[in-house]
């Protein structure tokens, strides 16, 4: 940190001056104007950028026939999540066959990424979206319309049998992965530019509590989809039975608990998040008795049952850490304005 003082010029202007290093590399020049954003903890930014334009990011990556296909990928949604504006492919030949599907497969998960350029040696993806289009809260209340639709239907396949409602649950884990990578791409771009958190009109601090939700909500997905991997195998082995009661009363036990955490979130209801995370000691004992239930049947079936049961368990969980996230940030928020 550099430490200037304030001077005063003329009686009535209060002066500090700029570091040589920051202007010469923002180029600023004589005369130039600057903005000034006053921020919520009383520090003052200066921006040479005072029309808001966002700086265009590219990232790019080469490749060849013996380049990892996983690694590429996970390089590649890295960069998107990073916030990076174009992702260009290129190779020094011709590019290699597996990067035409790869990145097909990538545009069809990643919301707003569009190829915009191929040639014989080179690919460029470009992001389309204008993330002030996509509100993080719209993103946050489809993600959990889209959990508690796979986690009933999960539930459902078991007491029905029904194979194929299973997969469908299966299935819907993509759409959850792309929505929580499009909120952790704007928390990224938010941290980065300030002038989205503006337009957006929200707060860096906000953004993150919106992304470790999701990322929260993401992992309750991805339980739903265990229980319907472990449904798949009990088809067919506990219809009618005493424990598939149970378990249909603990999932909605545990739906209920991430009802009331989400609608503490969306209320900022500081009470009803304490409340909620009281919620999943009985949501413990429902499950623990689930378990205990599943010794009568034989080993393989008893294993998938005890699966099914710690997911339910391991939502509820997940749903307290959803409440925990809310207090913390109701708590920041409150000593922000004390």
């Amino acid at each position: 940190m550099e430490i200037r003082k304030v001077q005063i010029s003329g009686g009535s202007s209060y002066i500090v001056s700029l570091p040589k290093n920051w202007i010469k590399q923002t180029k600023i020049q004589k005369n130039d104007p600057v903005g000034l954003i006053v921020q919520r903890d009383g520090t003052l930014l200066v921006t040479p950028n005072i029309k808001g334009e966002k700086i265009q990011k590219v990232k790019e990556f080469e490749v060849s026939t013996s380049t990892d296909q996983t690694y590429l990928l996970r390089c590649i949604i890295g960069a998107y999540i990073a916030g990076y504006d174009t992702i260009r492919i290129w190779a020094h030949a011709r590019l290699p066959p597996f990067v035409l599907g790869l990145v097909r497969d990538f545009t069809s998960n990643a919301v707003g990424q569009e190829v915009v350029e191929e040639t014989e040696t080179a690919i460029v993806i470009k992001d389309l979206l204008n993330p002030s289009e996509m509100p993080f809260d719209n993103t946050l209340k489809r993600m959990s319309v889209i959990v508690k639709g796979m986690h009933e239907d999960a539930v459902t396949a078991l007491k029905t049998g029904d194979r194929a409602l299973a997969e469908d649950v299966i299935s819907r884990d993509t759409d959850i992965d792309r929505l929580h990578w499009l909120i952790a791409r704007q928390n990224n771009l938010i941290v980065s530019d300030l002038n989205l958190s503006r337009r957006m009109n929200i707060s860096i601090g906000t953004a993150e509590e919106y992304f470790m939700i999701s990322r929260i909500i993401e992992r309750i997905a991805d339980h739903s989809t265990r229980i319907a991997y472990n449904v798949i195998e009990l088809i067919g082995k506990t219809e009618n039975s005493k424990i598939s009661g149970d378990i249909e009363k603990a999932s909605a036990y545990a739906l209920n608990i991430f009802h009331s955490s989400m609608h503490a979130f969306n209320t900022n209801d500081l009470v009803k998040a304490n409340d909620t995370i009281l919620m999943v000691k009985k949501l413990e004992e429902m499950c623990k008795t689930i378990s205990t239930h599943a010794l009568k049947y034989e080993s393989q079936v008893a294993i998938f049952i005890v699966h099914i049961s710690d997911s339910i368990h391991r939502i509820g969980d997940y749903s307290a850490d959803i409440c925990e996230v809310i207090i913390n940030h109701l708590i920041g928020e409150e000593e922000q304005y004390d």
